[in-house]
């Protein structure tokens, strides 16, 4: 029998932002913003959504698999985090693990610093990361959390076109 394997690993993602740290972290804290960038896409059907944005808050999320990707079709992934600090406009820190079926594959621990730069800002991602057998590893999770970044900011600009 194999012994089980974990991968340790962290890695910094940064994004720009054109509005000021309080508009950027109102996309964390507001679960139907959050949502919209962080939840689903193309791939995947999202069956739960939920978020407590307070400290010992959980957000937890649920989606199949739907192909185009690495994950077999039909597959049930899930993301399960415990918030740990928020400073206002500043800084969020989460714990999280993700599951396939009924094997975790990771657990990390997850911080964004909101960091003024100018009139806008500059959105800084830490993760710290254990992978395990079956895990997507850092390099792709970093990946995941450049695109996340991209939906993030296609999420904004979506909503500055519609507001008045």
């Amino acid at each position: 029998m194999k012994e089980p394997e974990t991968t340790h690993g962290s890695f910094v993602v940064e994004r720009g932002f054109a509005q000021p740290p309080e508009e950027v972290f109102r996309y964390f804290a507001d679960a139907d913003r959050k949502r919209r960038w962080f939840v689903g896409d193309a791939r995947d059907e999202t069956s739960s959504y939920a978020l407590g944005f307070r400290v010992g808050g959980t957000e937890n999320t649920r989606w199949t698999w739907r192909g185009g990707g690495p994950i077999p079709v039909g597959t049930i992934t899930g993301n399960d985090a415990v918030v740990l600090d928020i400073v206002p406009h500043r800084r969020i820190v989460v714990a999280y693990s993700m599951q396939m079926g009924s094997d975790r594959f990771s657990s990390s621990l997850l911080t964004f610093e909101f960091l003024a730069e100018g009139t806008g800002t500059r959105l800084r991602a830490t993760e710290q990361g254990a992978f395990f057998e079956r895990s997507d590893g850092p390099e792709m999770r970093e990946n995941g959390w450049r695109g996340l970044l991209e939906s993030l900011a296609n999420a904004i600009d979506a909503e500055a076109r519609t507001s008045p």
